[in-house]
């Protein structure tokens, strides 16, 4: 078996493929610290960032999903005597 490779593993691979897992984790966390600004400066124009991620949920929702879940909640807000009119 040549060094560094076990079971068809070599350390090689493995560490390629740890350090793309740690830079993607990286570019996440920047990406993740830059979706919390926008969403500051949002709110700092008077914006509810509360409703505007409910939109950005929504918006990756096909169309079919979007309106079964909103059937759904329209369902559960009748039960609940919540229903506008």
């Amino acid at each position: 078996m040549p060094e560094g490779d076990t079971g068809g593993v070599t350390a090689g691979q493995l560490r390629a493929f740890i350090e793309r897992v740690e830079r993607l984790e990286e570019d996440k966390a920047t990406l993740t610290v830059d979706i919390r600004e926008v969403y500051a400066e949002a709110k700092a124009h008077g914006f509810d960032v509360k409703t505007m991620r409910q939109i950005v949920r929504l918006r990756k929702m096909d169309n079919a999903d979007r309106a079964e879940q909103e059937a759904l909640l329209d369902l559960y807000k009748t039960a609940l005597g919540m229903a506008n009119g």
